[in-house]
């Protein structure tokens, strides 16, 4: 089936009162149509009720064409805000297009918990990436959500592999959220750090250390190349202290600079020794599946809140004790007691 962007032109959105069947949606996707992609991924992260059995068939039928060729990389790339995320993944996703990879950036804005607006720029702040034929960039609020990523980050990850896409990277929003959610669905995680701004003791701390599978001391380029490599020797021993030797991967430390490219290609070496030495000791098999019942026991938190919600007394009831929460007149743990004792748990 021939797909074009003017076939779906009349109806570019899901709130359209009638939507294409789920065979429209798959062979879009996998003929890697850039709008039938872009539909299909707002489709799935729709939270109207109706668009939901949908989503779910249009995920189902995708998975076979995500899993069948060799698995996808999967890069997850976090740090605090100005540490070059944007400007880094712009020049590493034209380095891999030029290897010959096809490259999806799910970069992840935050949301405003004031306002619910968020700024999705990413497109403007790789400008080169976002041209190339081989890349697809897919901006997305978090929506409150911890861990810097969309509810719907891992069903857009299925989407973009079955379209042929074989390196993922994740952005995360990196404003101090936990980042466990995006290590529990990449299978490389990059830590970017910065030399000389405060962040070099901040960054030596047990949880992150436990999550890098690399840390990588960016902007090392004129005067701050040697605050870069002198931070990244204090981050080799941290590294050394929290890593057991025995474990399957020691993550290394790296100075580099995205502006001026330099540097890059160590990660590049990284992600492919961490893959081939992960499926040599069977880690990597037993990441995804563990990745996988992640992935299950979230959806079925989101499903239960939804079907919790759904119900009028439970909402009015929610509702009112959220005031009561806020005003300080009732306990948190009672609220929940009370909310439970609504569904006979």
């Amino acid at each position: 089936m021939t797909h074009s962007s003017s076939a779906i032109a009349a109806s570019t959105s899901p709130s359209s009162a009638t939507l294409p069947p789920v065979a429209d949606f798959v062979s879009g996707v996998v003929s890697g149509d850039r709008a039938w992609l872009g539909r299909a991924i707002t489709l799935v992260e729709s939270t109207r009720p109706d668009h939901q059995p949908l989503a779910a068939a249009v995920l189902e039928a995708a998975l076979p064409h995500a899993t069948a060729r060799s698995p996808a990389i999967r890069l997850g790339i976090t740090g605090v805000p100005g540490v070059g995320k944007s400007t880094t993944i712009d020049q590493l996703g034209m380095n891999l297009v030029d290897g010959g990879h096809r490259v999806a950036v799910l970069a992840v804005d935050p949301t405003s918990r004031r306002t619910g607006g968020s700024i999705l720029g990413d497109k403007t702040r790789m400008n080169r990436l976002s041209q190339s034929p081989s890349a697809f960039i897919r901006p997305s609020p978090t929506s409150g959500t911890l861990g810097g990523v969309t509810r719907k980050t891992r069903e857009t990850m299925v989407l973009v592999e079955a379209a042929g896409f074989d390196v993922v990277i994740v952005e995360t929003v990196g404003v101090g959220q936990s980042e466990t959610a995006v290590a529990d669905m990449v299978d490389f995680f990059l830590v970017l750090l910065l030399a000389g701004g405060g962040d070099d003791l901040q960054g030596i701390k047990k949880g992150i250390i436990e999550l890098a599978d690399m840390i990588a001391i960016n902007k090392a380029d004129g005067d701050n190349k040697l605050r870069a490599e002198r931070a990244a020797g204090e981050y080799r021993t941290a590294l050394h202290i929290f890593t057991p030797p025995d474990a399957p991967w020691q993550p290394p430390v790296v100075t580099m600079s995205g502006l001026t490219n330099d540097g890059l290609e160590k990660v590049c070496d990284a992600v492919a020794t961490h893959r081939q030495t992960m499926m040599a000791s069977g880690a990597f098999e037993t990441r995804r599946q563990r990745q996988a019942v992640a992935w299950m026991r979230d959806m079925l938190n989101d499903r239960m809140m939804t079907a919790l919600t759904a119900r009028p007394d439970v909402a009015a009831e929610l509702t009112r004790l959220e005031a009561e929460v806020r005003d300080g007149r009732t306990l948190a743990t009672v609220a929940v007691d009370r909310v439970v004792g609504m569904i006979g748990l």
